[in-house]
């Protein structure tokens, strides 16, 4: 079990549950939530997008999700970080994802990072033109999910940025050994 102090937002719950319902159905969605214990599926299922949820819920979430679904969607996490920022994340934070260019958006004071999760954050390591390394500090992925929604999320928020056909790889891993997770992007 993880720490108590990891927290997802409500967003992040409600962004995944909308997705599982859009790409697969009703009954899907049904389905991964009877896989969790009542109490989490019952609080998962009435949160808001400001709600603070503990981290170990959302990973348990994923989890049903992954079970239920990897087999015929393996890309699922990726194309959930996708849905996710084009429904939740446009709806919340507009202002912060829609910059003139993708550099303004990762070198912005806020971090949208720290709006949907705590504690941690994306900083930016490395910035070209048209790239940039980030990395996670000073949280916990706990689970290669979360890595793989990054990348998608990730693609989408440069994408809202003016980034043309961008390409979002996790080159290091914090799960794999690493001292900790980055993201290598590149844009047109």
């Amino acid at each position: 079990m993880r720490s108590n102090a990891a927290s997802a937002k409500g967003a992040a719950v409600r962004g995944t549950v909308a997705f599982v319902e859009h790409a697969f159905g009703a009954a899907t969605r049904q389905r991964v939530l009877d896989a969790l214990p009542p109490a989490d599926a019952a609080a998962l299922a009435s949160v808001t997008a400001t709600d603070d949820v503990p981290y170990d819920r959302i990973i348990a979430l994923w989890r049903a999700i992954d079970a239920e679904v990897a087999e015929s969607t393996p890309q699922w996490a990726e194309q959930a970080g996708t849905f996710s920022i084009e429904s939740m994340g446009v709806q919340l934070y507009s202002g912060i994802l829609r910059k003139p260019t993708p550099t303004d958006f990762l070198t912005q004071s806020v971090s949208l990072f720290r709006l949907f999760y705590a504690p941690g954050d994306m900083r930016v390591v490395h910035e070209e033109p048209k790239g940039a390394v980030l990395r996670l500090v000073g949280f916990d992925p706990g689970t290669d999910l979360f890595c793989r929604r990054q990348v998608g999320g990730l693609a989408r928020s440069v994408e809202l940025a003016g980034g043309v056909a961008p390409r979002v790889r996790h080159v290091r891993c914090s799960l794999r050994g690493d001292a900790f997770c980055e993201w290598e992007m590149s844009w047109g």
